[in-house]
């Protein structure tokens, strides 16, 4: 089974674009730190994944992700070799995204666009009239 969940923070702003064929995809990169750091007093380790979302997913993550923003990503590894100009083998590992859940709270940000539309003004509720109940009832 080839499952794995990260959860971390946009190291960069999210990358949309299409594929010949018109299918969203979009390329983000996460820092996750690691749990434990290695002896006393040292700083808490980091690592780096890319992660690739696809249609309606890579449109979402797109539109209300920013860097800095918290994650949690569920997906699976892919690896793909190739070959550099310079004719170097190289291994490329990306996280292909299943489901992205934004962990950053929509204020927290003060310099980002609100990913949300506004909630509506607080409709006031009519005041109650008195109601005249002598009137004549057929019943």
């Amino acid at each position: 089974m080839n499952k794995v969940y990260l959860i971390g923070n946009l190291t960069r702003d999210p990358e949309l674009s299409e594929t010949n064929s018109g299918v969203a995809v979009c390329r983000f990169g996460i820092a996750v730190s690691r749990r434990f750091t290695q002896g006393g007093d040292a700083e808490r380790q980091t690592d780096f994944f890319n992660c690739t979302a696809w249609r309606g997913l890579a449109e979402n993550v797109a539109r209300f992700c920013k860097k800095g923003n918290k994650v949690a990503v569920a997906g699976s590894i892919q690896i793909r070799n190739f070959e550099d100009n310079a004719g170097q083998k190289r291994t490329y590992v990306d996280i292909v995204c299943d489901d992205v859940e934004f962990l950053t709270p929509k204020g927290s940000n003060a310099d980002s666009d609100d990913y949300s539309a506004p909630a509506p003004a607080a409709k006031k509720k009519p005041a109650l009239e008195a109601f005249d109940d002598d009137s004549d009832i057929p019943f």
